[in-house]
């Protein structure tokens, strides 16, 4: 018996009979969105998916097409939660037809409208998931112990470039007049791949050597915020050997990002004013110090003239007295020394006429005028004894008033 043999439109239509006849109305799946785009016409197209295992593909996918007509009542769904709007990785649950799609041969959901409530719910499962076990492995407060330098000038930046974010961070610091080096990265900073493209900008800003890295984006809705509760970021902060500050820009919620970050603020503008006055805190303490070591010294100086001046006039008080009692001490002294002077000198010439009339009574000429003789061999020598003169001896005797020569036999 032949098999029977179907023409593809004839297929086509058996196929969309049985997913009418088992989908008769609308029905909710859930999933996660990869591959969003929005087409010129005003349609939406992505793939719902259930994901994998991290890194890996996902496990089933349904394209999903969101018709003009209904992407207003959508947009206002979820506007109205404070949703934000759709975009990659988002957590959905949504509802519409299923439908074979002939031209294209495929399945695929018409979607309708969508739960924001569960959207929000599941980030908030995963918040605080994530929360508990960064918390057990003691990453919340890691980045906090990493010390921030006195006077931070070498600042990364990682943000979407171009952006309103990047604008207002780089005012902030330029009106400061402080001499900032600024390190851009480019990121993604929402969509399935903002957590990979951050954590690479961040992994590159610290290897150019940088003081602090700040992590900025304008603000959003809880969903476009989404990345910054994401795993891969929160990781990436906590574990970075630099301070990490950021400025998600969100006034009410507070991102995984900024839990561990070293230092949290509002708006990336604010955050670039929080490096500002940290740097100038550091750069306003030498004047700081300058100025209380002139202060001190003035006081020293103040306190020096006041001990010079009663110092003088103590002297001035004291000096005339001081001045005549050292004239009666000199008047004293001097006539001691000319009393003791005067006795000095008598008892010098005492000495001088005694030594005078000793040194006469030694004059050789006195003893030969008494008698006395000096005799003298023929060399001049004085003969002192009759063995110093044998005969033959030619000899010189001296007397008062002359010389005698003989000769000894």
């Amino acid at each position: 018996m032949d098999e029977r043999t179907y023409g593809v439109a004839e297929l086509g239509s058996v196929i969309a009979r049985v997913v009418n006849q088992t989908f008769p109305g609308r029905c909710w799946v859930r999933g996660q969105i990869r591959n969003l785009r929005r087409a010129p016409a005003g349609h939406v197209y992505f793939d719902l998916a259930e994901p994998g295992p991290l890194g890996e593909s996902p496990d089933a996918i349904i394209p999903v097409t969101l018709l003009s007509s209904d992407r207003g009542t959508v947009n206002a769904v979820m506007r109205g939660a404070g949703a934000g709007r759709m975009d990659d990785g988002m957590e959905i649950r949504i509802a519409g037809r299923i439908t074979w799609f002939s031209p294209r041969g495929r399945l695929q959901l018409r979607m309708a409208t969508i739960d924001p409530a569960y959207t929000l719910g599941r980030l908030g499962e995963d918040r605080d998931r994530l929360l508990a076990a960064l918390r057990s492995e003691e990453l919340l407060d890691r980045n906090r112990r990493v010390p921030m330098p006195e006077l931070p000038l070498r600042i990364g930046l990682v943000t979407s470039l171009g952006s309103a974010a990047h604008a207002d961070f780089r005012h902030e610091l330029e009106r400061s007049g402080i001499g900032f080096t600024l390190f851009e990265a480019d990121a993604r900073t929402q969509g399935l791949d903002a957590g990979r493209s951050v954590v690479a900008a961040l992994a590159r800003l610290v290897t150019r050597g940088v003081d602090v890295v700040a992590v900025v984006r304008g603000g959003g809705s809880r969903t476009d915020l989404a990345a910054f509760d994401g795993e891969v970021i929160a990781r990436a902060i906590a574990l970075a050997p630099v301070p990490v500050v950021t400025g998600i820009g969100h006034e009410v919620d507070r991102s995984i990002a900024d839990e561990v970050a070293h230092g949290s603020f509002k708006t990336p503008t604010a955050c670039a004013a929080g490096l500002v006055a940290l740097a100038a805190v550091a750069l306003a303490r030498p004047e700081e110090l300058w100025q209380e070591v002139v202060r001190l010294a003035s006081a020293r100086l103040i306190s020096a003239d006041d001990r010079v001046r009663s110092g003088a006039q103590r002297l001035s008080r004291s000096s005339v007295g001081g001045l005549a009692a050292g004239d009666r001490v000199l008047i004293d002294a001097a006539r001691r020394v000319q009393r003791e002077s005067q006795r000095a000198l008598e008892l010098a010439e005492q000495r001088l006429v005694g030594a005078e009339a000793r040194r006469r009574s030694f004059d050789p000429a006195l003893a030969l005028a008494r008698g006395w003789s000096i005799t003298r061999d023929g060399e001049g020598r004085v003969v002192r004894s009759v063995a110093g003169a044998p005969a033959g001896t030619r000899l010189v005797t001296t007397v008062a008033d002359g010389d005698i020569e003989s000769t000894v036999s």
